[in-house]
């Protein structure tokens, strides 16, 4: 092995968590109230792409998968985010109807996790946002045969080059028939915030039959 591979300092690498605390009193009176707030910290700390979670899900046989999408909507109904409903993530969820997603503000010594059942947002919501993306964006969803083998960049160039053809005298982009947004319902949020010697603070928002209960868990 090399000198100076970083394999060689994995054991070793840690940071100080000394930013901040959370307490029971801290908390907004909901969970999406509270996600709120650490997203407008984030975004006003200039932490890059404050919206980027980890959506976790698994296939019919449990297999896990994550990846790094955008959330683009949240109020007390749960988080949405946009996708290809033939792609990997979607035929996971509805599959299994369940997902997780974490918020990794690694520069605040932060996370949020939610936990939940997921639904498909309608229609009417999906154009809305649809409406609100860039044209190439828009493009790009109709071009890409998302999770599915290509045969190389090129195909994928030729198949953007397709559809910008096809819509060169349109207007506005229609929205897919095969793309929309997915909702995650939460049954637990989980709010971490790093701290010293790794006594971590971490409050759970439960859904139970009586509500929301709140809950600390040890780090």
């Amino acid at each position: 092995m090399a000198d100076g591979d970083i394999t060689l300092e994995l054991p070793t690498m840690r940071v100080a968590y000394e930013q901040g605390a959370l307490t029971e009193a801290d908390l907004a009176k909901t969970w999406y109230e509270q996600l709120q707030r650490w997203l407008d910290a984030a975004r006003q700390a200039g932490v890059a792409e404050p919206n980027a979670m980890v959506l976790a899900t698994a296939n019919a046989e449990g297999m896990p998968s994550s990846r790094t999408v955008l959330a683009k909507g949240l109020d007390e109904r749960g988080l949405v985010f946009f996708t290809n409903y033939t792609s990997a993530k979607s035929h996971d969820l509805m599959a299994t109807r369940y997902a997780s997603a974490t918020f990794p503000w690694f520069a605040m010594h932060r996370q949020a996790t939610i936990r939940g059942t997921v639904e498909k947002v309608s229609s009417a919501e999906t154009a809305e946002y649809w409406a609100k993306r860039p044209r190439g964006s828009q493009l790009g969803a109709w071009a890409s045969p998302q999770s599915i083998v290509v045969n190389g960049r090129p195909a994928l160039e030729a198949a953007l080059a397709n559809v910008e053809r096809r819509f060169a005298d349109a207007e506005t982009v229609p929205v897919p028939p095969h793309w929309g947004g997915w909702r995650i319902q939460p049954e637990v949020v989980e709010f971490w915030q790093g701290r010293q010697d790794r006594m971590h603070d971490r409050l759970r928002f439960q859904l139970t039959r009586d509500g929301w209960r709140v809950q600390r868990l040890g780090p």
